[in-house]
């Protein structure tokens, strides 16, 4: 009589070469996907596939992102590498892009930052949480304030915003529609299909 196991092994095995098959797709088509979470994980693996498609070709790649935001310095390796490499990047905010998201998705011009209709963009200074010895909590404060100011000074950078106003916006969290966040200076335009991107 066959067990249970028996019965699942052929979906276990089916299930690598789907996976290496979209994976290739995603590749020729020169598109990553930033969703979820972002860590160091997440850096190291969207660092190698940029590397990689920056070997592979000068032409656009376009980067779907859809995150609440996660670590903040893992965010900046993915935005400092964007910038790195030769090959031009199309920013695409989907679903919502949220904290250190929105710090990578402004690694790219303006013109190059796009979104579809119903994303939501939201900014704020980062979060502390550390515990420990006052002397320690100090250094960490001290830290946060040092990153807040740089997250805002890229903003304003990077929407034109006067750096005063960006530093009271991110106080508290600042939500914005895909119309809204194009207002602010974060989005360039709307797109609801892939041809609307630049090539």
């Amino acid at each position: 009589m066959d067990t249970p196991e028996e019965h699942a092994a052929p979906q276990a095995e089916t299930a690598e070469p789907r996976t290496n098959f979209l994976e290739e797709k995603a590749f020729k088509s020169r598109t990553l996907m930033i969703f979820g979470n972002i860590n160091d994980k997440a850096a190291a693996d969207i660092t190698r596939r940029l590397i990689a498609l920056d070997t592979d070709g000068s032409a656009p790649i376009t980067v779907l992102v859809s995150s609440p935001g996660g670590h903040l310095e893992s965010g900046d390796a993915i935005h400092d590498m964007i910038r790195f490499i030769s090959a031009p990047v199309n920013m695409v905010g989907t679903g919502w892009v949220g904290s250190a998201a929105t710090h990578l998705y402004l690694s790219v011009p303006k013109e190059r930052r796009f979104c579809t209709p119903n994303t939501r963009f939201l900014i704020h200074q980062p979060s502390g949480g550390a515990g420990g010895p006052a002397s320690d909590i100090a250094i960490h404060a001290q830290e946060i304030i040092k990153a807040r100011e740089r997250i805002a000074r890229t903003i304003s950078r990077e929407t034109g915003k006067p750096l005063d106003t960006v530093m009271n916006d991110i106080e508290r969290d600042l939500w914005l529609s895909a119309e809204e966040a194009i207002a602010y200076g974060l989005v360039s335009r709307i797109v609801n299909n892939k041809t609307d991107l630049p090539r």
